[in-house]
């Protein structure tokens, strides 16, 4: 059951990817998150991401790793209130 759920969450992340990329093109959000162009499109074309790029987009973008990653909750996290 959990390698479906593995494999249920790599088959949707290209898409939350690209949904997270938004209009930007793919030059410009390797160029915001600090990753080569050619690694945005490998991600959205189905290759695995690194824990290092999971974890630039993660803080570059300030988005949840829940979404990201497993398709959970909300693409950004809710802020506080000081």
């Amino acid at each position: 059951m959990a390698d479906r759920s593995i494999k249920a969450a790599r088959r949707n992340l290209p898409e939350r990817l690209a949904h997270l990329r938004g209009d930007r093109s793919q030059r410009r959000f390797a160029r915001d998150i600090g990753v080569f162009q050619q690694n945005v499109n490998r991600y959205e074309s189905g290759t695995s991401l690194h824990l290092d790029a999971l974890i630039l987009i993660w803080i570059k973008e300030n988005i949840s790793l829940d979404w990201l990653v497993l398709g959970r909750g909300k693409m950004r996290p809710a802020r506080s209130r000081s």
